[in-house]
């Protein structure tokens, strides 16, 4: 995370995994009865489904860090470089190089993931999960993000009808995502 991510933030998230880590180990000591409260305390979340765009909540980057523009060019899912950084839709996305921010910056709508990084198997039931960026294929030229492996194997197996049902419910399920 860079300083100045991390003053904007306030450094939230490193205060909510220190609070964490105390409240587990005050928990832990407690033996047993520990256990059962430690269990109930939340464990903070890697990636918020409440935004248009899937965002690490912790440092604002899409799609964890990784290079949208490598996945067509590497046809790999590789992390990008904090030296080549751009914003778009209210995240910060990260590149491998110059070549591929310069791509993304002139065709967002081309490289960046399709329904904003969520699941299109999970849209086709009705609910957004943030997609892995390691459950990653390229359909008709779009990139698809999977909350799982067995996902990306379903959609694979049938993606006209699956994409044909996200694109039915999207509307309504992108309304209700913050914006």
């Amino acid at each position: 995370m860079t300083a100045q991510r991390q003053e904007r933030n306030g450094g939230r998230g490193m205060i909510a995994l220190r609070f964490r880590l105390v409240s587990i180990a005050l928990w832990s000591s407690l033996g047993w009865v520990g256990l059962g409260v430690q269990a109930c305390l939340p464990v903070p979340a890697e990636a918020t489904t409440t935004e248009r765009v899937v965002v690490n909540r912790y440092t604002g980057l899409a799609i964890e860090g990784y290079d949208p523009v490598g996945y067509f060019v590497d046809g790999r899912p590789e992390i990008g470089r904090e030296d080549f950084e751009a914003s778009e839709a209210g995240a910060v996305w990260r590149f491998r190089n110059e070549g591929n921010r310069a791509s993304f910056v002139a065709h967002p709508d081309i490289y960046g993931p399709m329904f904003g990084g969520y699941d299109p198997t999970a849209l086709a039931r009705g609910v957004t999960v943030a997609g892995n960026p390691r459950f990653w294929l390229i359909s008709e030229e779009r990139l698809y993000l999977f909350g799982r492996e067995a996902n990306r194997d379903a959609f694979a197996a049938d993606a006209p009808r699956v994409l044909r049902e996200a694109k039915a419910r999207w509307p309504e399920l992108e309304q209700d995502l913050a914006q």
